[in-house]
């Protein structure tokens, strides 16, 4: 999947391009701030169109980041309520115990995040990366998936150059010949494509049996106080993916949707259907389930903290996972559709 902060405004810059206002009643009721990551998903389109505003009545504050660890820096510190993050960064939070629940799985990362290498850099294969230098946002998923692929292909770690950068760093970085592979997400994976090649993406780092996920969490002590916020946060997320998966073909380069995500993440417009077929969407439905919202992502959860800790990103395993996982969020937006 992958610090930054900006004080509370009363209504994103999204909403108020999609012409949606709240009463001041309203506005006074509830502020949210929620941390968002430029991923090319479904639950950008009701961002861009306010309707997370108008169905929680609440002032959102949306703050753009470039990785879920300084999401969850954010979220410790107490300026973000709800935060996008990857499986990894979960892991290490709750590993240390930060109070957070996950109440979305946003979905399981496939062909979104890949491991590509300059043209020129002489690397086709994992093998090849030893001496090579490679970008990588630290504590991200592509951390993750880079730290398995070297492990399972026997490549010692410490034999690669891996650098810790931000995704605009590696492109950058790229751009100026600073590095020779660097494994990411859009948008940047889409500008390091242009002179560079696949090496491999996430879905044969999970066929390796290092399989990542994005989430959406929650600040356990916000989701307490304001547990029907949280609950249409959910309900909202969980209606554009149901509209997605309805009908993906209609979210064509000419569909609003597409033009909105583009929008809010900064992908090319003829790139965004292509870049929703790199993940597997969980229904609203599948939410509630114990596969996503339940023991699956626990253990999911678990394996990722052993993981870290044996790469040494973390010092201890927790004996249980589970209260950093809930469907009551998720089953309640079912029960008030």
């Amino acid at each position: 999947m992958s610090t930054i902060s900006r004080r509370f405004l009363l209504l994103s810059s999204a909403a108020l391009a999609g012409g949606v206002s709240l009463s001041p009643a309203s506005a006074e009721d509830l502020k949210i701030t929620i941390g968002y990551q430029t991923v090319v998903e479904p639950s950008k389109v009701p961002q861009a169109d306010g309707v997370y505003e108008s169905t929680t009545k609440a002032a959102i504050d949306w703050r753009k980041f470039d990785s879920g660890a300084d999401v969850i820096a954010a979220v410790a510190s107490g300026s973000v309520d709800i935060g996008y993050v990857g499986s990894s960064p979960l892991a290490a939070a709750a590993s240390r115990d930060l109070p957070i629940q996950t109440i979305f799985i946003v979905g399981l990362i496939g062909e979104s995040e890949a491991l590509v290498a300059h043209n020129g850099a002489g690397i086709d294969k994992i093998a090849d990366l030893a001496g090579k230098k490679v970008a990588v946002p630290f504590v991200s998923t592509t951390h993750y998936s880079l730290l398995a692929a070297l492990k399972h292909e026997r490549v010692e770690p410490r034999s690669v150059e891996i650098l810790n950068l931000r995704p605009p760093e590696i492109a950058a970085a790229w751009a100026r010949g600073d590095i020779d592979a660097a494994y990411v997400w859009d948008p940047a994976l889409g500008q390091i494509k242009t002179s560079g090649k696949v090496v491999l993406d996430s879905s044969q780092v999970a066929a390796w049996g290092a399989p990542t996920f994005d989430a959406w969490i929650v600040r356990t002590d916000f989701a307490e106080k304001n547990p029907e916020a949280v609950r249409d946060f959910v309900k909202v997320t969980g209606a554009a993916y149901a509209e997605f998966l309805a009908k993906p073909d209609t979210w064509s380069t000419s569909s609003p949707q597409a033009e909105k995500i583009a929008r809010i993440t900064g992908a090319k417009l003829e790139e965004v259907p292509q870049l929703l077929k790199g993940y597997v969407f969980p229904t609203l439905e599948e939410q509630a389930s114990d596969k996503f919202l339940g023991a699956g992502t626990v253990e999911a959860i678990e394996a990722t903290s052993a993981f870290l800790k044996e790469q040494g990103k973390i010092d201890a395993v927790l004996p249980d996972y589970s209260k950093y996982v809930t469907a009551k969020y998720a089953t309640e937006a079912l029960a008030s559709n």
